[in-house]
């Protein structure tokens, strides 16, 4: 009987620890990313299919790419359109051989959780094998900051960061910017991480879309 209470008790303890610190890192991720260190930060790029490479790398144009480096781009295993653009956008800034020299950017792909037109049962299988693969891809590359705007890809990548963040593995600020095209309700992939408060800093870009979810911050139209 004595033995079980414990048992009952230490589940408690880290039950109630486990939610203090879930608090802790959603309160904490609403704040502003103020790093006051000079260096540059790893970003995690996730790219999309269709219109959202498009889309990231219009955002990309007026980043301070200089304070957001080494640079990691990842697209889904069959998306090869989206790192071939993400491939001249970096030959863009630099030239190949200054890209060298600081170390600018690695392209990276992932497996896909559920391919168009897959079934939800076998769907399953691909998720646990998508959610293995992201977690090797966040121990390697350890970003601080991650970038996306609605491609389903991102949701492993984010929900692993998010746990790493619970367990005080590495704190990776999460940016999320919702497309344009997004004008009366967020994506799918926006709402779990809006609704989760796994992403630090959600960015839309309609005013009405502020209305309706206002925890998000309106930036007007970026492209």
């Amino acid at each position: 009987m004595a033995s079980s209470n414990i048992g009952v008790l230490l589940t408690i303890g880290v039950i109630t620890v486990l939610v203090i610190r879930i608090i802790y890192v959603i309160n904490r991720s609403r704040k502003p990313l103020h790093s006051k260190s000079p260096r540059s930060l790893s970003t995690l790029i996730v790219l999309g299919s269709g219109g959202h490479t498009a889309e990231m790398l219009n955002l990309l144009y007026v980043l301070q790419t200089e304070r957001f480096k080494p640079r990691y781009y990842i697209a889904a295993a069959t998306d090869n359109m989206s790192l071939q653009k993400a491939h001249v956008f970096e030959d863009s800034l630099l030239g190949k051989e200054a890209l060298k020299e600081v170390g600018g950017a690695e392209f990276m792909q992932i497996y896909r959780s559920r391919e168009v037109g897959q079934s939800y049962i076998t769907s399953v299988g691909t998720t646990l094998v998508a959610i293995a693969h992201a977690l090797w891809l966040m121990i390697k590359i350890r970003p601080q900051v991650i970038l996306c705007n609605g491609p389903g890809t991102c949701i492993p990548l984010c929900v692993i960061a998010f746990l790493f963040k619970v367990l005080g593995i590495r704190w990776s600020s999460i940016f999320y910017v919702e497309s344009i095209a997004r004008v009366r309700k967020l994506s799918l992939s926006g709402l779990l991480l809006y609704k989760l408060h796994m992403a630090d800093q959600l960015f839309v870009q309609w005013p009405q879309l502020k209305e309706k979810y206002p925890r998000a911050h309106y930036v007007g139209r970026l492209m």
